[in-house]
């Protein structure tokens, strides 16, 4: 069984910065889709970061548009995690983020390839 344990997130002012992080077990997949979701109240669950990696090499990075320039992705020092540096924070990313796992199916990640998910941490943004 995949687990994935979340953590990081909290309170910060417009402009500031948090760092969440991800740690994956319980999976034998070689490649992997492991990222951070996002949903506000009233609105969907979006992607915000992912990445596809194979081993200690990140393949693919995808970033939504809302958040290229101000949000890093990498793979930790740790086998199987995935940070999320957030910085020059917006009230508008105010979200629950989840992180997000699951074998890629080839160099790039769909939705579909998303099959496990994390509790969730709350990301707040005070203008």
């Amino acid at each position: 069984q995949v687990q994935l344990v979340e953590s990081g997130g909290g309170s910060v002012q417009a402009g500031g910065s948090l760092r969440l992080s991800c740690a994956a077990s319980g999976y034998t997949y070689s490649r992997i889709c492991m990222g951070w979701f996002r949903q506000a109240p009233g609105k969907e669950r979006a992607p915000v970061a992912y990445i596809n990696s194979e081993g200690s090499r990140t393949d693919y990075k995808y970033f939504a548009d809302s958040v290229k320039g101000r949000f890093t992705i990498s793979q930790g020092n740790a086998k199987n995690t995935v940070n999320l540096l957030m910085s020059s924070l917006k009230p508008e990313d105010t979200a629950m983020y989840y992180c997000a796992a699951g074998q890629a199916r080839d160099g790039v990640c769909y939705r579909s390839d998303f099959d496990y998910w994390g509790q969730g941490t709350q990301v707040t943004v005070s203008s």
